[in-house]
């Protein structure tokens, strides 16, 4: 172990290392942008994605308000019917009082 440190001392050693260190930070180097970098491509597409994703939710935000709406206004029509059925089963009744 000592003599490969001694060898370092020589130019030629010195550069061979030099050499070896900066392949292996470079050779790292490579493979960490490459393993973690996100392409223009891929942030757009990202960025489209997340545009649908809000154009959609507030399409169902609106659905979901109109459907509401919907419902307010058949709850409203089916008590009005209510009401015209105890109407006529009153006058129903009147009528076959008067008959009587």
């Amino acid at each position: 172990m000592f003599n490969f440190f001694a060898n370092l001392a020589t130019g030629e050693a010195k550069k061979a290392f030099t050499t070896a260190v900066a392949a292996i930070m470079l050779t790292g180097m490579v493979s960490f942008v490459g393993c973690g970098g996100v392409s223009e491509e891929d942030m757009a597409n990202l960025n489209a994605l997340r545009s649908e994703v809000k154009s959609l939710e507030k399409e169902v935000n609106s659905l979901k308000s109109e459907k509401t709406k919907l419902e307010r206004e058949i709850a409203e029509q089916n008590a009005k019917l209510e009401q015209c059925a105890k109407e006529k089963a009153e006058t129903e009744a009147n009528l076959a009082k008067m008959n009587n």
